[in-house]
């Protein structure tokens, strides 16, 4: 084997996996983004979304600034060699993080060092199986954490709120499917699809439930009963109005396949994993001999492309602000106003808001904006930083800190993907503060936003946690929780929990 071919084979499918999504996705938000109702959040959102996707291919940079930790399954034939193919894996890897195509996302559990490069312990994921034919068949997922973090397992019998006691049968795993769409809300960046896992044990549940995101959209299952069941969990989904981001609407679930595996008599798990609309996974065939590229996967029908789809119907009304903001500014604000921020914004993820507990900022936060973002950047031959992708993160990690520092240090907004919870929407009413809930996985839409970086602090933690000051220009966001004791993300989480209670009898006999 040809082993500088083979790693610019790997290099282009994560390059591919990263930054083009495929064709059956695009046409799977195609069709959510025609059932939405015109001049919604969720409309607007799904805009966002169809133009972000257009943007990450043409550009050829990440779709999502959370390029996951990336898992391959590889399956050779007898006689290669696997050892070459995992350090080509990790010589590709290490070029796509250089060349901006990945985060760098791999960090040392004990002492929270990112090593930069997407390299460590354990990662990226690498597995292999032999088989009979005469090619390699390589796949990738590169799966971000907010979804990762509302994967969900379950171990039957037990009790689900709103459901009620899910049993060892067909109907038990039903109301599991279900529960694990409910919980995911708008946290992992729905609209959604989910794998699931029947049986095995904790680990093998999980590693057949995202085997089958590796499933095209369009397919249909082998079994009959599993058959039925994802038709209906993405039906009856769909009615539990979390909708696209949680924001409400019709678009909540996009797809839904299940595999099964034996179990032993005292275990009896379902395991969810769910995964965003970014559903970022690729395959190919390659050649032993040579290295090279015979055949991509999910090149099925027409590729959908998202240009000049942008809803017509007249603007909302936007609310533009400048920090620093103002408490009385703050204050005006309600739970479903757009906003647009011009100036300046500071990241601030899990490793900033751990350290501002105990440390002074590194520069004056009064009347400022926190922006939940770990972006993917790259430095030009003048050795000035660029922004290469930016969309937010998951806000509800950082719900220990966010009031405290708030009040600590002036800030007015935090900006981030998923909403808050009770803590954060006290303090936000106390100091006088509000959340705004960007477009997750949007990372070139709010890339263009962003029209300089003007410094960095706390370099120390790595590049996705550290703080960059960023200059932006029309950054466009929603207010989800105002300082008068309002969130969009409780109210919807009532009410699709009383809609999720219309599902507790029995379907599936």
């Amino acid at each position: 084997m040809q082993l500088g071919q083979l790693e610019r084979s790997i290099y282009d499918l994560i390059t591919e996996t990263s930054t083009n999504l495929p064709k059956d996705v695009r046409r799977a938000i195609q069709k959510a983004k025609a059932a939405e109702n015109e001049g919604t959040r969720a409309a607007m959102s799904l805009d966002t979304i169809t133009n972000n996707i257009q943007m990450a291919d043409e550009n050829i940079s990440p779709i999502c600034q959370d390029t996951g930790l990336p898992t391959f399954k590889i399956k050779t034939p007898v006689g290669v060699n696997q050892i070459e193919i995992k350090e080509a894996i990790k010589r590709a890897i290490i070029t796509a993080t250089k060349d901006a195509k990945l985060r760098p996302n791999s960090v040392d559990s004990l002492t929270g060092k990112n090593s930069g490069d997407n390299l460590g312990e354990g990662v990226p994921v690498v597995k292999f199986e032999q088989w009979e034919k005469d090619y390699i068949e390589m796949k990738l997922i590169l799966k971000g954490g907010g979804c990762e973090n509302k994967n969900i397992q379950y171990s039957l019998p037990t009790e689900l709120e709103g459901l009620g006691r899910a049993g060892r049968d067909l109907d038990g795993i039903r109301k599991c499917i279900l529960h694990s769409v409910y919980q995911a809300q708008g946290q992992g960046c729905s609209a959604g699809f989910i794998g699931v896992g029947i049986g095995g044990d904790r680990s093998s549940g999980y590693d057949l439930a995202k085997e089958q995101l590796f499933r095209s959209v369009d397919d249909i299952n082998q079994n009959e009963d599993l058959a039925k069941l994802e038709a209906y969990i993405v039906e009856k989904a769909n009615t539990l109005g979390i909708g696209t981001m949680g924001f409400g609407g019709e678009a909540t679930l996009l797809g839904c396949k299940i595999g099964v595996m034996h179990r032993i008599p005292a275990s009896f798990y379902v395991s969810v994993a769910y995964n965003c609309w970014a559903y970022r996974r690729m395959a190919i065939n390659i050649d032993p001999s040579t290295g090279e590229i015979i055949e991509w996967h999910y090149q099925d029908g027409e590729k959908i492309e998202f240009k000049d789809e942008t809803q017509k119907e007249a603007p909302k009304k936007v609310i533009e602000l400048s920090a620093p903001i103002t408490e009385e500014q703050i204050r005006s604000l309600q739970v479903g106003d757009v906003v647009s921020i011009t100036g300046r914004m500071y990241t601030g993820r899990d490793a900033i808001h751990h350290h501002l507990m105990s440390h002074d900022a590194p520069v004056d936060l009064d009347g400022h904006i926190i922006y939940h973002c770990g972006p993917v950047m790259q430095k030009d031959d003048n050795d000035k930083w660029h922004v290469r992708a930016a969309g937010p993160t998951t806000s509800i990690r950082e719900e220990p800190y966010q009031g405290d520092i708030m009040k600590k240090f002036g800030i007015r907004a935090v900006v981030g993907k998923g909403g808050m919870g009770p803590k954060t929407l006290a303090a936000l009413n106390e100091h006088g503060g509000v959340y705004l809930n960007a477009i997750g996985g949007a990372a070139q839409y709010y890339a263009d936003c962003i029209k300089e970086v003007e410094g960095v602090d706390l370099m120390e933690f790595g590049i996705p946690e550290a703080m960059w000051h960023l200059r932006v220009e029309n950054f466009t966001a929603v207010v989800t929780m105002d300082s008068h004791g309002n969130s969009l993300h409780a109210d919807v989480d009532k009410s699709s929990l009383e809609k999720l209670s219309l599902y507790k009898e029995p379907v599936f006999s």
